[in-house]
């Protein structure tokens, strides 16, 4: 019988293994209807894998199930596959797109669901010839963009879309289906401006205002504390707190995450102004055709050995420079490397010129997601490079030097702390910050004499934002090679950088030590904002 008193939600004694490897251990919490729940934790603290067992993702099934019991308004739940989930009212936003690219947003909201009616033929020869009410179909897609509090454009394809509307695309699908009780939103906000994020926040508590519960999981420690009810803090696979939102703070929750205290971003201590160093890479009138980003007329001067970020806001500009010097889309202009230009649209010459990009776009550019770690390290300087290659037959024949792949990979494994069960393990198989952490080391092992490494910290913890950070700055100490750093936290940069060029508008609106105050950055930043 139906307990009405029971929580909507409650996970008990839960645990899980992969690959021998314990990484949920005795989780334990409860979830009212409608309130909102904050779940962080660093990367590998299991947040993931708990979330895949609530909604019944297919890997937990296939790597042994589970231990525990999940109870849904007090009666007891298996849920083996996500249509089990979603025929209890759980649904789950992921951080990676579900999105069919050649449909509209309102195909895609209503995927599976499609309204139909009936015709001439289907009256004769049976349903399966009915035809598609697209009316119908809209106002159930218009419906569910408006319980979501933003608006996008419903006959919009996806192809089209700003990367922040594929997310909300996403959110109003799963708002559309009418026994909605519980929302699960990986990461929701680490691909969306600060102005959809805003709005998101909003629309989580309408969410909660029409009693549908939500569990938010993101590294913004700010959002949890703005929308939360609680946080729920989980660390090495363990819940080392359960607390009401209103009774902690960032500091605290940063504390519990990882163990220890984590310094507030300051301003690099280390930074050095160059002055007298030669340049070792010139822009000259950069323009990229980079969807979302604007980049018109950039001018830029790089100095050998520093470390530059480059920052800004979103669709200024920051992301468009790297992808397009890099040759990922349409550039013009000049560049010069090491007083040689270097031809735009041609990714291969950038490479053999000994410039490496670690893309912010990890898993569809970074990483070849079903292959090994080892792979993924030493795959690119193998191509071009030639390393990690021996050589028989004076040198007619080349094949792999399978323990030079192992000793590198193990070696970044180990100076990155990447959690995994080995060098052989898939990319796939690894957290979001851990895979950032491979494209690091990809990058570090072709030893290039100037590396692009665009939002190194985007969507991970902040135990492990420090250690890449930390690394970037190693790298670029030990080897004396150039690093510009791109990002959309100017705190990071002033943390990492020597100096810092802030894009508005499509340009390069200054450049300034990392030591001025951030109100000096924050007056670049709007001063050619279109």
């Amino acid at each position: 019988m139906k307990n009405n008193e029971a929580p909507l939600l409650e996970m008990k004694n839960v645990k899980k293994s992969f690959f021998e490897n314990q990484v949920l251990s005795d989780i334990n919490f409860k979830l009212e209807e409608g309130e909102v729940l904050g779940l962080v934790g660093e990367n590998g603290a299991g947040k993931s894998t708990l979330m895949k067992i609530l909604f019944g993702m297919d890997v937990i099934r296939e790597t042994g199930g589970y231990e525990g019991d999940i109870l849904i308004n007090g009666e007891k739940v298996q849920f083996n596959t996500p249509f089990d989930a979603l025929a209890a009212g759980v649904g789950m936003v992921h951080q990676e797109f579900s999105l069919i690219p050649g449909f509209t947003a309102t195909e895609n909201i209503v995927l599976n669901r499609e309204q139909k009616k009936k015709n001439v033929l289907s009256e004769v020869f049976g349903d399966r010839l009915d035809t598609l009410n697209r009316g119908q179909m809209s106002e159930t897609a218009a419906e569910a963009i408006d319980k979501m509090g933003f608006q996008i454009d419903a006959d919009m394809s996806i192809n089209n879309m700003p990367v922040g509307h594929k997310q909300f695309t996403e959110i109003a699908r799963e708002l559309s289906k009418e026994n909605l009780k519980l929302l699960i939103l990986d990461e929701p906000t680490a691909v969306l401006t600060e102005k959809e994020a805003d709005a998101l926040l909003e629309s989580i508590r309408n969410m909660s205002a029409k009693g549908i519960s939500v569990i938010f999981i993101t590294h913004r420690l700010h959002e949890i504390l703005s929308v939360c009810n609680r946080v729920l803090v989980m660390r090495d696979g363990y819940v080392v707190k359960d607390v009401d939102s209103k009774e902690t703070n960032v500091e605290e929750i940063t504390k519990w995450m990882v163990g220890r205290d984590v310094g507030s971003a300051a301003a690099n201590k280390d930074a050095r102004i160059k002055t007298d160093a030669p340049n070792i890479m010139s822009v000259r009138k950069l323009w990229v055709d980079m969807p979302g980003e604007t980049v018109r007329n950039v001018d830029l001067d790089i100095k050998e050995g520093e470390i530059l970020g480059i920052g800004g806001l979103a669709g200024q500009g920051k992301l468009g420079i790297p992808n397009g010097i890099m040759g990922l889309y349409d550039a013009g202009g000049t560049v010069t490397f090491n007083g040689q230009e270097i031809p735009l649209n041609s990714p291969r010459k950038c490479l053999d010129s000994s410039i490496a990009f670690v893309s912010e776009d990890r898993r569809s550019v970074g990483l070849l997601l079903d292959e090994t770690l080892e792979w993924n390290i030493a795959f690119p300087a193998m191509q071009v490079q030639n390393k990690y290659l021996k050589n028989y037959l004076g040198g007619l024949i080349k094949w792999r030097d399978e323990k030079a792949i192992h000793e590198v990979t193990e070696n970044y494994i180990k100076s990155f702390m990447i959690k995994c069960t080995s060098s052989k393990q898939k990319a796939r198989e690894l957290s979001g910050g851990n895979q950032q952490k491979i494209c690091l080391a990809k990058a570090f092992a072709m030893e290039p004499k100037l590396l692009f490494v665009s939002e190194p910290t985007r969507g991970i913890d902040v135990g492990a934002k420090s250690l890449v950070l930390e690394a970037i700055k190693k790298y670029n100490r030990e080897n004396g090679a150039t690093v510009v750093v791109i990002s959309s936290e100017l705190e990071e940069l002033r943390q990492t950088c020597d100096r810092i060029a802030i894009v508005s508008g499509g340009k390069v609106a200054g450049i300034l030590p990392a030591s001025e105050s951030s109100e000096k950055f924050g007056m670049l930043m709007i001063s050619q904002v279109k």
